[in-house]
């Protein structure tokens, strides 16, 4: 099956605990114009509703809780929502129950390998302060695939398990403070053939 060709950049950041923070910084500095999708994946099984309310006071692009089936578009903040693991399918997102009921979730790094699978366009992924290692073991299959990997900078982060994990796979392109992920995202998204806007 060939994955659904898209003409805009994807970029999955992922986070836990301290990556609110990261996500407002991140929000702030990037245009709102850059012409990728945000896909904030918060491992927690309960996303905050307050991240609903906080990140639209960062950003002109239209902040959205993810629900099935809503199309992915350029120029959206999409967040996922509590309890569900998160997949793109034919340039939609759809949702199921989180499939690991016990300990830490794995929602990054199954949105990631979903990503991999059926995005045909560029894939950015981006991992920030949080604990545990998630969306670590899908750097690979991103790489794979052609995408471009970062981790926030562990020196810079509320919480330096989840990037550090990152790191530690070798499959990370770009080590960045969240000010600097926001500059390489939108330098990114301005190579990108044939932009959306």
């Amino acid at each position: 099956m060939n994955p659904f060709p898209k003409n805009f950049p994807i970029v999955c950041v992922g986070g836990s605990a301290g990556g609110s923070a990261a996500y407002v910084q991140f929000l702030k500095h990037l245009p709102p114009e850059t012409g990728v999708a945000i896909v904030i994946v918060n491992h927690a099984r309960r996303t905050s509703g307050a991240l609903h309310k906080v990140l639209p006071r960062s950003t002109k692009m239209p902040v959205e809780l993810i629900t099935e089936g809503l199309a992915v578009q350029p120029n959206h903040v999409f967040i996922i929502p509590g309890g569900c693991d998160l997949c793109v399918l034919d340039g939609t997102f759809r949702l199921r129950p989180m499939s690991k009921p016990k300990g830490w979730p794995d929602v990054i790094t199954i949105f990631l390998r979903s990503l991999a699978r059926n995005w045909g366009g560029k894939l950015v992924a981006v991992i920030v302060s949080g604990l545990d290692a998630d969306g670590a073991e899908a750097l690979k299959e991103i790489k794979e695939a052609g995408g471009i990997t970062i981790a926030q900078a562990p020196d810079t982060a509320e919480w330096s398990d989840m990037p550090a994990s990152a790191i530690k796979t070798g499959c990370i392109d770009f080590i960045l403070s969240v000010e600097d992920i926001a500059r390489k995202i939108a330098q990114i998204a301005n190579e990108f053939p044939g932009k959306a806007t």
